[in-house]
């Protein structure tokens, strides 16, 4: 499939990343890596296994995300080899390696036994590194080092500025959620349960429930106020308000991580919950324009505190000024999270916090703000979530209400806009040379 439109930017990824790793190996004193793609775990006293997830330091490489046992081994100088590993087994269909894009720009062998990976990797692996699960044959085979850190961390940084490559995975993964997400609002709008619409988006994502990148987040109503809900109510509301759809999808091993909250047509509307929803989407907007290369990510989420204060203040939740409110932490008890977070190969991505390529530094978090995933500057390449909250969480609320941030917030309209649990409103946005692209709103709009 060399005519793919993928197949030039893979091949262009590749050298990219050989450079790099080549760059990382020589500043740590190793000839080579073997990225594992991790074994298949079994479940506890049972001949069942959970879903297999393939590590991302492989996926980085090969795009296999049903790989158990499979490795990469990369050596500064050499075509990277694929050693994939293949079940003989008739209780299950065998893997195959995929007919796309990218199996060319490896030399790759089939390893049907343990013993044959072990053929397939150099004869002396004493000055290589083995990234991957910690396998009891590893010191048999002389392995230099098992996930050592300095090598990881230096990866990881690494990873953080995405290649033209990977940021086209992100953009069709993006394509893929905005599709489920259409198709989970108009189950909503139509009255069905947490899980009429999870299975809603996920059908019109086309993938099963272990190819999406994490569990989604279905709120309905008051639901919404909890920031990671992890039920999927089976009835149907009889007078739904408000849904809060947190969910992404995956392509090539990358995902899309997309929030939307809705509200119902049948909605009451004189508690003025669709102008918050449609004043919060004019204050994400607003912050996904101060993403540019030389930004600290600590500023633009003390400008989502300033601007969520601001509207909480205009739809009349709190008495104080926004200034009072940033000092008296009230603006705080209704966006409790971060701004958002990096994206690629994992949901949270890494190196968030790193200082330099050697990770020994971390970039703090602000006193006010520990929930905060991400800390640095940014640059071009980088991909990252931007997802303002606001919420009505009891569990903050409820001790406010007897203590000194009381007389600055209007019970009464807090009451009145409970019962709709919140609004997040997130985007994935690819820092360019002089702005950002915002992957999620193009994929909307297509």
């Amino acid at each position: 499939m060399a005519d793919h439109p993928l197949a030039p930017l893979f091949q262009d990824h590749l050298a990219e990343i050989s450079r790099r790793t080549a760059a990382v190996l020589a500043a740590t004193g190793y000839d080579g890596v073997v990225l594992h793609a991790g074994e298949q775990l079994g479940v506890f006293e049972d001949d069942q296994h959970y879903p297999f997830k393939a590590h991302a330091p492989f996926r980085w490489w090969a795009p296999m995300t049903d790989a158990p046992g499979s490795l990469v081994v990369f050596r500064p100088g050499e075509r990277p080899r694929l050693v994939f590993r293949v079940e003989t087994d008739f209780w299950y269909q065998p893997a195959a390696l995929p007919e796309a894009w990218w199996p060319g720009a490896f030399d790759v062998v089939e390893a049907r036994s343990r013993e044959a990976v072990r053929a397939a990797l150099p004869a002396d692996l004493r000055r290589m590194a083995w990234i991957g699960d910690t396998l009891p044959e590893l010191g048999a085979w002389g392995v230099g080092a098992v996930n050592p850190p300095a090598l990881l961390r230096r990866l990881d940084f690494q990873r953080s500025r995405k290649t033209v490559y990977e940021i086209a995975c992100l953009r069709e993964a993006n394509r893929i959620g905005a599709r489920g997400h259409r198709a989970a609002e108009a189950c909503f709008q139509a009255g069905g349960s947490e899980y009429d619409i999870h299975q809603a988006y996920a059908s019109g994502c086309g993938q099963r429930e272990q190819e999406l990148p994490y569990n989604a987040i279905v709120a309905l109503d008051e639901a919404a106020s909890v920031l990671h809900y992890q039920v999927l109510r089976r009835e149907r509301p009889t007078a739904p308000r408000t849904l809060l759809l947190d969910a992404g999808a995956t392509f090539a091993g990358y995902g899309s991580d997309i929030t939307r909250t809705h509200v119902h047509s049948a909605a009451p509307a004189d508690a003025g919950f669709a102008d918050l929803v449609a004043g919060m989407d004019r204050v994400q907007q607003g912050l996904c324009a101060m993403v540019r290369p030389g930004v600290d990510w600590r500023d633009i989420h003390l400008a989502a505190v300033e601007r969520i204060a601001g509207l909480l203040r205009q739809a009349g939740v709190i008495r104080c000024s926004v200034a009072e409110s940033l000092e008296n932490g009230v603006a705080r008890l209704f966006f409790p999270h971060g701004i958002g977070h990096p994206l690629g190969l994992q949901v949270h991505d890494v190196a968030g916090f790193m200082a330099d390529e050697s990770g020994s530094v971390a970039l703090p978090r602000p006193p006010l703000d520990p929930a905060l995933r991400m800390t640095r500057v940014l640059e071009p390449g980088f991909v990252v979530t931007m997802e303002p909250g606001l919420y009505f969480i009891e569990a903050l609320l409820g001790p406010a209400r007897t203590g000194p941030q009381a007389r600055h917030i209007d019970w009464q309209r807090v009451e009145q806009l409970q019962p709709f649990g919140g609004i997040r409103i997130e985007d994935n946005l690819a820092v360019t040379a002089d702005g950002c692209e915002n992957l999620t709103r193009t994929a909307f709009a297509a």
